[in-house]
């Protein structure tokens, strides 16, 4: 009796084990990096999310809540685009984000993107086109450095 105790108590020790040797690498290379607050929409928040994948790509993951309509910007924009400062020192458009209201009526915006560069900072600017190529003055919502 006390030897299949210390076989089950053994296995599932080993479980155990085996379980954290395979979330832990997942859970080390994730990083959740607020945005700053925003003078252009202050009531504006939100995250990033940066993950390293197996095949060493960063995949990004934005999502904002309380984001101002973007007619309402001043002067008057048509989109936000979100930009990414690289470890090499470029910033590159990644993509626009895409907004909607939520239940309660508020403006949020999501975003998802997979880069190759590894980023060292995320920041959303208005534009009035998303394929713009260097980033206008309005910057709407910004990180801190990170990975320097």
């Amino acid at each position: 009796m006390k030897t299949k105790t210390i076989k089950t108590l053994g296995r599932i020790f080993l479980l155990g084990m085996y379980t954290i040797m395979i979330t832990l690498p997942l859970t080390l290379s994730a990083k959740k990096i607020p945005f700053l607050n925003s003078t252009v929409t202050p009531a504006a928040t939100g995250y990033v999310k940066i993950k390293k994948d197996k095949n060493k790509n960063y995949m990004i993951k934005i999502h904002i809540s309380n984001l101002a309509e973007i007619e309402r910007i001043v002067p008057t924009k048509q989109t936000y685009v979100v930009w990414m400062v690289t470890d090499r020192e470029l910033t590159k458009n990644i993509g626009r984000i895409n907004s909607s209201k939520n239940i309660s009526n508020n403006l949020t915006g999501n975003f998802e993107s997979v880069t190759s560069f590894q980023p060292t900072q995320i920041f959303i600017t208005a534009e009035l086109d998303e394929s713009v190529q260097v980033p206008g003055d309005q910057v709407v919502l910004t990180t801190d450095r990170f990975w320097e």
